[in-house]
């Protein structure tokens, strides 16, 4: 089985930025976990580029609330090299226990802090914010190698 880079991006808000969009290429398949649009806006242009990079996946956050958004799921489940990952905005929303249901990743999106952590087996992975500059936090993706049943996930820093 050969290693697969996915590519992990939230809360764009409208904003696909150069520097996530460069950190995204060589992506056998991407991840957005929400937030994909501006309040007012839709989300064309950043789900077209990212769609021009790799086959993309996405789930709908707290803002997608447009009526462009009304067809995107709010969870995903997704499988890549006997990896299963499951794909929702909000981590406080989890409603599955992922251990128990043979899931190896959770990639959540929200609180634009990015995060990686192991608990009871499962990885979680939050790429951050890819957008605009909430607060004072980085502005970031992450990207998540899987092999053989095994996953491993980096932050990638954009804009400190």
């Amino acid at each position: 089985m050969a290693r697969t880079l996915i590519g992990l991006i939230a809360d764009t808000h409208g904003l696909l930025r150069p520097e996530a969009v460069a950190a995204l290429q060589g992506c056998a398949h991407i991840v957005h976990a929400g937030d994909i649009g501006s309040r007012s806006g839709e989300p064309r242009g950043v789900l077209d580029m990212l769609a021009q990079i790799a086959p993309t996946t996405v789930v709908r956050g707290n803002n997608d609330r447009a009526d462009w958004a009304t067809t995107i799921p709010y969870t995903a489940d997704l499988e890549f090299e006997r990896v299963r990952i499951h794909v929702l905005h909000i981590l406080d929303e989890l409603a599955i226990d992922p251990a128990a249901a043979g899931t190896h990743v959770v990639v959540s999106g929200h609180s634009h802090q990015p995060h990686v952590e192991t608990r009871a087996g499962v990885l979680f992975v939050n790429p951050g914010s890819a957008g605009p500059r909430r607060f004072r936090l980085p502005v970031s993706v992450a990207r998540l190698w899987v092999e053989d049943g095994q996953a491993e996930a980096e932050l990638v820093t954009l804009l400190q």
